[in-house]
């Protein structure tokens, strides 16, 4: 691996996502105006369904695209997740509408009303994004992935503005997200067809599917729990809590964690694809893996450090004063931000090393320790310390994680000293 190669290709994809979540960000500023805690909290609690259901929509397929033996099987296995990712949504529409049209939604989801009908259009079109985008990881066409995240950034915040101002609140946030990310999954179509994938039977795509059965087994088992787990502020908490506490802390987790999310992506993606060409060639990574963490940690531990400091005085002057009080909420969730930046980046590994099944435990053990938190947090009766107990928890698991990857780095290094 050449690691300005690394750094090339990671700023492209990053920089790209940068200028999209610039956008969606900056709309804060905007949003927080017009929309009220009460409404983002009952934002979060729809959006932590979909961030659930879309990981049963592809079953994980997408990040097979990557690794696959040839383009042709790429292309298989790319056609498998979406077909598969069509069915299920559509299953799913039905599921809501009955739902819907019999009174029988979860307490936490009965004040959006018509509004989960959204739920499935939603995982369809993240879901189809997904598999193109993996596709387009494969093929190093980085631009592409960045043009899409910014064209569905913009709609999407555009659109929520827009009916924000016209009296649509809270639906203005759901039906924005929702278009906004259908705009991003036009585009992604757009790019594929001036470069088509290969033709593929049916028995291909199965072939392809059968043969990467462990993104299904263990890559999706691992995801759910991870974000069931992740989600369990909003899908449990928030039944015994305010919304407008869910929407500060709601906040307060979209200006900590997406920005990690976003650059730890953009490396991660970049690293996945040429760590497994290293391997496939036999080829030494550990220097370069160990060299890039120490590079991006030099930026992220004094950005964290600061913003524990002046996060309260930031927020309230950025969002206004019914928005005060996110500051504590980032304040615990720094030090779990810090190690899922450095444990995400790494997170190919147990893909490109077969090694899933162990690493399942790893997000078994974090659900579990997450539901004592929030469990303890609720009979305790204070939301504040809830997340500071569900964020330690986190922190944990990710440290843990963190070193259990550079292990498995290490162990390839010496296979490659022995030959």
């Amino acid at each position: 691996m050449k690691r300005h190669g690394i750094a090339g290709e990671a700023a492209t994809l990053a920089g790209g996502n940068i200028l999209a979540q610039v956008i969606a960000l900056a709309s804060y500023f905007v949003l927080t105006r017009i929309y009220s805690p009460d409404d983002y909290g009952l934002f979060n609690i729809f959006y932590s369904y979909i961030e659930v259901l879309i990981i049963f929509s592809t079953c994980k397929y997408e990040l097979a695209t990557v690794v696959a033996a040839d383009e042709g099987e790429a292309a298989a296995v790319a056609r498998f997740a979406l077909r598969m990712n069509a069915i299920v949504s559509g299953a799913l529409l039905g599921v809501a509408l009955l739902l819907w049209l019999s009174g029988w939604l979860p307490a936490n989801l009965r004040p959006l009303g018509w509004l989960v009908l959204l739920v499935p259009p939603m995982v369809f079109f993240c879901g189809t994004s997904r598999v193109y985008s993996f596709l387009y990881n494969r093929l190093h066409r980085y631009r592409q992935i960045a043009l899409s995240d910014n064209v569905g950034a913009a709609t999407g915040a555009l659109l929520k503005i827009g009916l924000g101002l016209l009296g649509m609140a809270p639906a203005g946030l759901p039906v924005g997200t929702v278009l906004g990310q259908a705009a991003a999954n036009i585009n992604y179509r757009i790019g594929l067809h001036r470069r088509p994938m290969p033709a593929t039977t049916a028995a291909d795509r199965r072939e392809a599917a059968r043969r990467h059965a462990n993104f299904p087994k263990f890559v999706a088992t691992k995801d759910l729990v991870n974000t069931l787990s992740a989600n369990l502020p909003f899908l449990w908490a928030a039944a015994c809590f305010g919304r407008a506490e869910v929407g500060l802390f709601g906040l307060a987790l979209t200006f900590t964690l997406q920005p990690v999310n976003l650059l730890s992506n953009a490396f991660e993606r970049v690293l996945y694809a040429r760590t497994a060409e290293s391997v496939r060639e036999r080829r030494p990574i550990g220097s370069t893996l160990r060299r890039f963490l120490l590079a991006i940690n030099a930026a992220a531990v004094p950005v964290c450090v600061a913003a524990w400091f002046v996060a309260e005085p930031v927020f309230a002057f950025c969002f206004g004063s019914r928005w005060q009080g996110c500051g504590p909420y980032v304040q615990a969730l720094l030090p779990w931000a810090l190690l899922a930046f450095n444990s995400a980046v790494l997170a190919f590994v147990s893909n490109v090393f077969g090694t899933q099944r162990v690493e399942f435990f790893f997000f078994v053990a974090m659900l579990v320790l997450r539901a004592a938190a929030i469990y303890a947090g609720i009979r305790m009766g204070n939301f504040l310390l809830t997340i500071r107990m569900f964020a330690a928890a986190s922190a944990a698991v990710h440290a843990a994680l963190l070193v259990w990857y550079l292990c498995q780095v290490r162990r390839y290094g010496r296979t490659l000293t022995r030959v």
